[in-house]
């Protein structure tokens, strides 16, 4: 799947089976559904990809102080763009490792 065919996916009503796990956390963070992207993240604490979706998330939560824990916990730095920056370098990460 491309970056575009990812952006196209959003309008559907729930995301594609064809997408793994982390990208389905992108998928409904972009539909406005927080708690299913945060549980995802949860579900695999202490994995570095989830770690860094958990950081980003608490990012769009606001919760700054949580959302540096994660990236420590994830082996990153704080990102320094914006959300969408961070949601768009996530997904092609993610994208490639499919």
């Amino acid at each position: 799947m491309t970056y575009e065919q990812f952006e196209e996916s959003l309008s559907m009503a729930s995301p594609p089976d064809s997408l793994t796990v982390l990208l389905k956390a992108l998928w409904h963070d972009a539909n406005g559904n927080w708690e299913a992207a945060h549980n995802i993240a949860q579900s695999s604490e202490g994995t570095p990809l989830f770690d860094h979706l958990h950081a980003y998330l608490h990012r769009v939560e606001g919760d700054t102080w949580n959302a540096g824990y994660w990236y420590k916990r994830a082996g990153k730095e704080v990102f320094k763009g914006s959300l969408k920056e961070e949601w768009e370098a996530l997904v092609k990460i993610l994208l490639q490792k499919v």
